[in-house]
């Protein structure tokens, strides 16, 4: 009995941690890739100033797209690629927290009947509340 379970909860964790390579590992590569070509620049650049908001750099605003439009696990690939402080990571994750995964949560909340204008207003009226408070609260710490 005990030598099954463990047989299928090792089964069970190879497959998840193969759903989750597949998912982290290219976004990793692809984020590093982009690195080293004027692409994350331009990108931070153009979000800098929004992001600064959350005390954020600018390409943090891939992060939250990857997280908002995929999943979280996109969004996990592409912190490890993006050089952020701890505070940062806090930051995206207390956001992501609140508005991860809009696509599909999003026609979820439309199958049982609630209002997708205020699902989607609330989860990210409540990503930028939090990003904005820890984001103050951090710089002043």
């Amino acid at each position: 009995m005990l030598v099954n379970s463990i047989k299928i909860g090792f089964k069970k964790g190879i497959e998840t941690t193969w759903m989750l390579a597949k998912v982290i590992i290219p976004v990793y590569f692809v984020i590093t890739f982009l690195q080293y070509t004027p692409v994350i620049n331009w990108i931070a650049d153009i979000f800098r100033p929004v992001m600064a908001i959350f005390n954020l750099p600018g390409e943090a605003a891939i992060i939250l797209v990857l997280g908002n439009i995929l999943n979280l696990y996109a969004a996990v690939g592409a912190i490890n690629a993006i050089q952020l402080t701890t505070l940062e990571i806090t930051v995206i994750a207390m956001m992501l927290s609140f508005s991860h995964s809009l696509l599909i949560e999003t026609a979820v909340s439309k199958k049982l009947g609630i209002s997708v204008t205020k699902v989607v207003l609330i989860r990210i009226g409540l990503a930028i509340a939090s990003g904005v408070v820890i984001g103050r609260i951090g710089a002043i710490l």
